[in-house]
């Protein structure tokens, strides 16, 4: 018969469990997302989304302060496609007005965008561990430097040249005259910026999954005919206009981020290997 031990006594393999337990890891203790409730997240994502946001209108203010020099600078490259005497014409009252909204609108999102950057860093920073929250500013340096990067790539290289193939079939034959709207022909130009400038996060997207473990070089060079297929998939979903120009254009970048990405997560799994060890 076996005997049960009485109620204040402690069961030997017990104590052997609890001294054989590690101590918990200091990194573990720093993340305390975990331990924050449904509302308290709900909390803290309104206040980094009233920064964000008022850091924008901010952006918005500076920018239509100097919105006659920026509209030169976005219009130059719409402009000189047109033949020769060829304007870009508005059809409603509003449009023009609107137009300087939303050009004001976009850059003072270019302008915002560290702040905004870092306030989705500190969002999620909660439930980081501590060897993990170190990389805030280099998460908000380089996805700004490479958000304005895809920027200024769809402005000098991307969109004049999709405009231009564009712009060739009214402007090879005597039936068509291309007299583009302001309004679609700006709508053309955000999509692209801002979508280069979303695709231009991959490298620092790849720099912290190779810092936590998640991706390695090998498994992006094993994976990189998987990763062109994907590229040009996406894409051809980006790309507004549809034409095989604009969609390699668009996707060339991409596979030489991927490339870049492989030599990012070469470097830094070595150096988080020995920060480990």
């Amino acid at each position: 018969m076996s005997v049960l031990p009485e109620p204040g006594a402690a069961d030997p393999a017990h104590e052997d469990l609890i001294e054989q337990r590690p101590d918990e890891d200091e990194d573990e203790l720093d993340g305390a997302g975990g331990r924050m409730s449904f509302l308290d997240h709900l909390d803290e994502l309104r206040k980094r989304l009233i920064v964000a946001i008022s850091s924008v209108f901010g952006g918005f203010l500076i920018a239509f302060a100097f919105i006659r020099p920026i509209f030169d600078f976005i219009m130059e490259p719409l402009q000189e496609i047109l033949p020769e005497g060829g304007q870009l014409v508005y059809t409603e009252p509003t449009e023009a007005f609107f137009l300087y909204i939303k050009i004001a609108a976009l850059v003072g999102l270019i302008i915002s965008m560290p702040v905004v950057l870092l306030q989705l860093w500190r969002f999620v920073a909660p439930g980081l561990y501590g060897h993990e929250k170190k990389f805030a500013i280099p998460f908000v340096t380089l996805s700004s430097l490479f958000f304005i990067g895809g920027c200024l790539f769809a402005h000098y290289l991307l969109f004049p040249i999709a405009w231009r193939f564009l712009a060739s079939y009214g402007n090879s034959n005597e039936y068509m005259t291309f007299m583009p709207r302001i309004q679609p022909a700006f709508s053309l130009y955000v999509r692209l910026v801002l979508a280069c400038g979303a695709v231009f996060q991959m490298p620092t997207l790849v720099f912290f999954l190779a810092r936590v473990g998640v991706v390695s070089a090998g498994f992006l060079l094993r994976n990189t005919k998987y990763a062109i297929l994907l590229i040009f998939i996406f894409a051809a979903v980006l790309t507004p206009t549809g034409d095989p120009v604009t969609l390699s254009l668009m996707a060339a970048p991409m596979v030489a981020l991927y490339a870049l990405s492989i030599g990012i997560a070469w470097v830094v799994a070595p150096r988080r290997k020995k920060d480990d060890d």
